[in-house]
């Protein structure tokens, strides 16, 4: 079996030790990954911007995966405050337009207070 792990640079992979994406068999699994803008380490107020954010780290890991959005099959997001999670469904509609995964939204606490959302998925890699 071939693994193969993919990072973004996010200081957190190394910190905590974690791959944003781990491909293996044809199938990507992406880390939990919230909306930090990883080229200037800054996180916007809006869960709506956290929530775009995220899903460009996702698709650009899944990208270097061989996959894309296109080909998410499982989809969680995890909110802190499940009240403001609606703000997203605009963002991820059109996000998984095409996929249209599995989903889950889970509301739990996350790492830092300034994380509004955190969005795991598994894809595929097409043939």
């Amino acid at each position: 079996m071939v693994v193969r792990h993919i990072t973004t640079g996010s200081p957190f992979e190394v910190q905590i030790g974690y791959s944003r994406a781990v491909v293996s068999d044809g199938w990507v699994f992406v880390a939990g990954t919230t909306g930090y803008d990883y080229a200037t380490m800054t996180m916007p107020d809006s869960i709506a911007d956290q929530c775009r954010n995220a899903l460009a780290t996702i698709d650009k890991a899944l990208h270097d995966a061989g996959s894309g959005l296109d080909h998410v099959v499982r989809v969680n997001y995890i909110v802190p405050d499940a009240a403001a999670w609606p703000a997203c469904w605009p963002v991820v509609s059109a996000a998984f337009a095409t996929a249209r995964p599995a989903a889950t939204m889970i509301s739990a606490g996350l790492q830092h207070p300034e994380m509004k959302i955190e969005i795991e998925v598994t894809a595929r890699v097409p043939t």
